[in-house]
C-alpha cells in the first residue's frame, strides 16, 4: 500500500526530505513506499484541495467510479466533476482510464492513486 502526503513545507524542507532519503537508500535501510505531494503556500494547496474535491478524492479511495456514477453520488453537474477530475490528474492525485460501457460506447473510470491520503499543513 502505498503512503500518500500532502503537506506544505518551503524548498529548503523538501530538499532535505530528499537528501535524507537518498541517504537511507545509500545505506540499504528500508524506506517506505510514500507519494509526497509539496506545495509552498498553503493558500494554493487549499485552492486545489477545495472541499468539492476533497469529497471527490473521498469518493474514489475505497473503489473507483466514472463520471457518471460521481455525478450522482455528489449531486454535481458532470461539467464540473470532469474539470475537477482533470486538474486532480494533474496534480497526481487521481488517475482515470476508459472503459467500455457495452451499449453505450465509452466511459471514464476514475480512481485515487492511494487508498488513504495524510494532509498536513503548516501555517506560519
Amino acid at each position: 500500500m502505498t503512503k500518500v502526503i500532502i503537506r506544505t513545507e518551503s524548498l529548503e524542507d523538501f530538499l532535505v526530505q530528499a537528501r535524507d532519503t537518498a541517504q537511507k537508500a545509500d545505506r540499504g535501510e528500508f524506506i517506505e513506499e510514500s507519494i509526497t505531494f509539496s506545495f509552498e503556500d498553503p493558500k494554493e494547496m487549499f485552492m486545489i484541495l477545495s472541499e468539492a474535491r476533497r469529497r471527490l478524492m473521498l469518493e474514489v479511495m475505497d473503489e473507483p467510479k466514472t463520471i457518471s456514477q460521481l455525478t450522482v453520488s455528489l449531486h454535481r453537474e458532470r461539467s464540473s466533476i470532469t474539470k475537477d477530475i482533470s486538474l486532480l490528474e494533474n496534480v497526481g492525485l487521481l488517475v482515470s482510464q476508459k472503459i467500455s460501457n457495452p451499449g453505450h460506447g465509452i466511459e471514464k473510470l476514475v480512481r485515487s492513486v492511494g487508498p488513504k491520503i495524510e494532509m498536513i499543513a503548516t501555517l506560519g
